[in-house]
């Protein structure tokens, strides 16, 4: 299919501009936001140039993003870069594996997978957060034995080890060698993704726009919904 050389540069820009900002709203760049909702030719291209640069191209509501697939350590982020923004230093895959957990644990408790709308409250305290990883991590690992946690696809044991090698520290510390300041860090993480709001001061968690609709429309289908619970325990293995 032959494309005309307007389209083609058009979708270079709105590509270009995704590449910049990861995401391209309608308030704020109207122009570029029509030529992709409204023009065929120009969408087909954009996401034609994802598919490419190992990302896809979503539009939720009014806003269009550029999703690195998981793969994808250009754009997105690799283990080693996630295991040295979220973790101790030296830390061990015991300690990756934790943070990721302590990362679907907020997903679950935010998102029901229910509804018209996956969202089920509206805010998190950082200690019921801390309490409810707490809780996960003994349970699963006090009631799976290596057989069913290899089935179940996490191992809960070498997580609590982990976790119980963070020092519990109630002034808040902010050192990732403490309980307190691993989830610290994992929220300044999340926030700085724009995905959630993290008010520091009254140690409360809300998710954002962002969040919600990219849980909304493309992860929390019930099957995916019932995977995360069995992984954390909370459903039974059918």
């Amino acid at each position: 299919m032959a494309y005309e050389l307007d389209d083609i540069k058009t979708s270079q820009e709105i590509f270009y501009y995704l590449l910049e900002n990861h995401e391209l709203r309608e308030e704020e760049e109207l122009l570029l936001y029509k030529a992709y909702t409204e023009e065929e030719e120009v969408q087909n291209l954009v996401k034609s140039q994802g598919e490419i640069a190992g990302s896809t191209i979503e539009r939720y509501g009014n806003v269009i993003y550029l999703i690195p697939k998981e793969e994808n350590n250009f754009l997105g982020f690799s283990k080693s870069q996630l295991k040295s923004a979220l973790c101790r230093s030296n830390a061990t895959d015991k300690d990756y594996y934790l943070s990721q957990f302590v990362i679907l644990t907020l997903l679950v408790e935010f998102f029901d997978g229910q509804g018209s709308s996956s969202k089920a409250r509206e805010y998190i305290r950082v200690g019921e957060l801390q309490n409810l990883v707490s809780g996960h991590l003994k349970e699963g690992a006090e009631n799976l034995d290596d057989e069913q946690e290899e089935q179940a696809g996490i191992a809960f044991s070498n997580m609590y080890e982990a976790y119980e090698a963070l020092k519990s520290d109630e002034k808040g510390s902010r050192a990732k060698t403490t309980k307190e300041g691993f989830l610290h860090h994992i929220l300044v993480f999340l926030q700085k993704q724009g995905l959630i709001e993290y008010v520091e001061q009254d140690e409360m968690i809300k998710t954002t726009k962002k969040l919600d609709s990219f849980m909304d429309w493309n992860l929390l289908n019930q099957n995916n919904y019932q995977r995360v619970l069995r992984v954390l325990g909370v459903a039974e293995n059918e």
